[in-house]
């Protein structure tokens, strides 16, 4: 066995990180590792160090293979920081993606998934998470006064890892294809990451070359994962959607069966209650519960879905009229003045960016018959 491995029992770990949950990350720190974020102000890594330094007592190191060994298996330790949802402040979610392991271009393409470095480190999983609690950057020696909020002994169940071998089967096929059509092929792996973004489900690359890459799960399949330790209920859906491909011809599907049915004809075709308002007519949020019975689900939002939080899928309704024309403007997030006064954040560690860097939006179309029609009347 590796010196790189620490060997616990899944009893000692309980009781270690039992004790300490609620504590901040300072208190923890026996071993004094924020000593060296003295004058240090933009260290990274911090949280993680003190989770393996002082808490779990192992000196950090850099090995490919996963950190512990726990009741003879081998085992990922990630430190996560969560903060509270700006849409539901009784909710958490990820503060950011989470690194994985390198992407490695040379040695990727003589690899299977099930024996892959990115696999070995997602099969087990010891997630530790930390609470960021500010709405502002803080320097490294800060983190000293974040609480850890709980831990989570994570496996993927078999649809997940069928997402993330189709989306590392993407990645590696991209490779394999540029060192089979190119002399010289690190000359187009800066296009890994902006290529291959809009097909992966569950994870990205970053940063961009020359910056060698790392696998990332995505923010949203990390929120996914805290929500639910955190006692969120999300529904699952029995079809098999593993790639966007197959929820692109799902929802062709869909478009061909229900298309020119109006929202009446499909509630009462889904057995959705219909209930009016003052108005005489149904909320507009029916259209979005309208598609995920399509979809088999019980759920009245995308967002309740499992599959559909951790790939980032949102639902927008767009209406229009007979001639093609928008009848109104379509909402997505709001604005974060105080974060856009932040000078020290750029561009790409901005809401604005993640948001429409990692959402994926499922556009439900209706037609407005004339502009005196109730909703129940527009037509799919």
């Amino acid at each position: 066995m590796e010196d790189s491995n620490h060997v616990f029992t899944k009893e000692q770990l309980n009781t270690i990180l039992n004790t300490a949950i609620n504590q901040t990350l300072g208190a923890v720190d026996k071993n004094n590792v924020f000593d060296r974020t003295i004058g240090h102000d933009k260290i990274t890594g911090v949280a993680g160090d003190v989770i393996e330094q002082s808490v779990l007592g192992y000196p950090a190191d850099s090995y490919q293979k996963p950190d512990l060994i726990v009741d003879g298996v081998e085992v990922e330790l990630k430190t996560t920081g969560i903060r509270k949802s700006k849409k539901n402040s009784n909710q958490y979610e990820a503060k950011e993606p989470m690194s994985i392991t390198a992407v490695s271009p040379e040695s990727i393409v003589n690899e299977n998934f099930e024996t892959s470095n990115f696999w070995h480190k997602l099969e087990h999983l010891l997630l530790v998470y930390y609470l960021y609690d500010s709405e502002k950057r803080v320097v490294a020696s800060e983190y000293a006064n974040f609480p850890i909020k709980g831990y989570d002994f994570h496996e993927f169940n078999d649809d997940e890892i069928e997402i993330l071998k189709n989306d590392w089967t993407i990645v590696n096929n991209y490779i394999q294809e540029l060192q089979a059509l190119h002399e010289t092929p690190e000359d187009f792996y800066p296009t890994i990451s902006s290529k291959l973004r809009p097909n992966l489900m569950m994870i990205d690359t970053a940063p961009k070359w020359p910056h060698r890459p790392r696998f990332r799960l995505k923010r949203a399949a990390v929120t996914t994962l805290v929500q639910q330790y955190f006692g969120e209920h999300l529904e699952s859906l029995d079809a098999d959607l593993n790639s966007f491909a197959k929820i692109d011809q799902q929802l062709n599907h869909f478009t061909q069966e229900y298309q020119n049915k109006t929202i009446k004809e499909l509630l009462y075709l889904f057995n959705i209650p219909i209930k009016l308002g003052r108005t005489g007519d149904v909320a507009k949020s029916v259209t979005e519960q309208i598609v995920t019975h399509m979809f088999g689900a019980t759920s009245h939002k995308i967002s309740n879905i499992k599959l559909f939080k951790e790939i980032g899928l949102i639902g927008k309704t767009i209406t229009q009229t007979a001639s093609g024309n928008r009848t109104e403007d379509t909402k997505l997030l709001s604005i974060d003045f105080t974060e856009w006064l932040d000078s020290d954040k750029s561009f790409e560690e901005s809401s604005l960016y993640n948001y429409f860097n990692e959402t994926q939006f499922l556009f439900i179309i209706f037609e407005e018959p004339s502009t005196k029609s109730k909703l129940l009347g527009q037509i799919l």
